[in-house]
């Protein structure tokens, strides 16, 4: 029996030495993209636009380099991610043409130290081939945070769009302990500039979940947005630069999605509540007329050489009212529980 007791005391010694480093990060990347995931094949290409159609959908996908079209007039360099989404029988993009919607903007850790504010616009990407319905967006390590990434777009059979993204930080650099990351999206000029979504006030006895009509006051006022129950406060310079990143509101969301409408279409973005996503606004973001419907993701107790990811979907119909909305979303939110 001397044996069994052995081996016992090996497997015990070995799980206390193991399970703590090999336990997984809630963050942890879904090894999706190209630069997790050494099977996914693609190929490179010369042009700094890809077209994705999909059902009534069309979405232009584009990286760093600015692009001059009949498709993409003056699109301006740094705005990479989706360039143009469009209904059939629209006309208009829904984005600012010159701007972006999901568009992969700071890389920060709450610290005064930003040599660079929009440091993921800045440096080249690489457009990576991955099917007629899926594009990615690669990143070598950039220069001042030296933060790996890749984000993945694919559009879905009614036209939404899932973008997987995922990183890698290869240095310790991030100075309060976590990675903060922030996308836009730009939209172009609606009627009604605010977003839409249930939440609850995070303070008081008026705790009840309601549907929130949400429109900052000004740019960097009362603009990000947390969920209910966040596992993760960022610790934030007072003078940090970046006015929506820090400027939380009275409320905090208690379902991960949210939707704004610009001429009769709603573009919605629904999340996986596990990654812990914060809505972001501004109502003049992208210009005077043009509201910025964002969010922003934090990585606590991030590991150098370690990937990290999330998986959310941008849906995009014609509006007739929420409970219509609500019913053709539900498809994907049921997904991103899966995932």
């Amino acid at each position: 029996m001397n044996w069994i007791r052995c081996a016992l005391a090996g497997l015990v010694l070995y799980c206390f030495m193991v399970s703590p480093l090999s336990a997984r990060h809630p963050l942890a990347a879904p090894g999706v993209t190209s630069l997790t995931n050494p099977q996914v094949k693609y190929r490179t290409t010369s042009e700094h636009a890809i077209v994705l159609k999909r059902g009534k959908v069309t979405a232009v996908i584009v990286d760093n380099a600015a692009v001059d079209t009949e498709l993409l007039p003056g699109h301006r360099a740094g705005y990479n991610g989706l360039a143009s989404l469009k209904y059939t029988g629209q006309k208009e993009n829904l984005f600012v043409p010159a701007l972006a919607g999901l568009n992969f903007e700071h890389i920060h850790d709450g610290t005064t130290r930003l040599p660079e504010k929009f440091e993921p616009r800045k440096f080249p990407m690489q457009l990576r081939l991955i099917s007629e319905d899926t594009v990615e967006l690669y990143q070598a390590p950039t220069p001042n945070w030296n933060l790996e990434s890749c984000g993945r777009y694919q559009i879905l059979d009614d036209g939404t769009i899932e973008y997987t993204f995922e990183c890698i930080p290869h240095a310790d650099l991030f100075k309060n302990g976590y990675i903060g990351l922030f996308w836009a999206s730009y939209i172009q000029a609606p009627q009604d500039r605010r977003i839409h979504f249930y939440g609850k006030r995070k303070e008081g006895t008026d705790q009840v979940e309601q549907f929130l009509h949400a429109r900052t006051p000004a740019h960097g006022v009362e603009s990000t947005h947390p969920p209910a129950g966040v596992r993760f406060l960022p610790r934030v310079a007072e003078d940090f630069p970046l006015a929506l990143v820090n400027h939380p509101s009275a409320y905090v969301y208690s379902r991960p999605w949210y939707y704004g409408i610009r001429d009769n279409y709603a573009y919605t973005q629904l999340f996986r509540s596990q990654d812990q996503i914060w809505f972001a606004q501004s109502p003049t973001g992208g210009g005077k007329q043009n509201p910025a419907w964002d969010f922003q993701w934090f990585i606590p107790d991030y590991q150098p050489g370690e990937a990290y990811g999330f998986i959310m979907r941008a849906h995009y119909t014609p509006w007739s009212d929420r409970t219509t909305l609500e019913q053709q979303i539900q498809t994907h939110l049921s997904a991103l529980k899966q995932d």
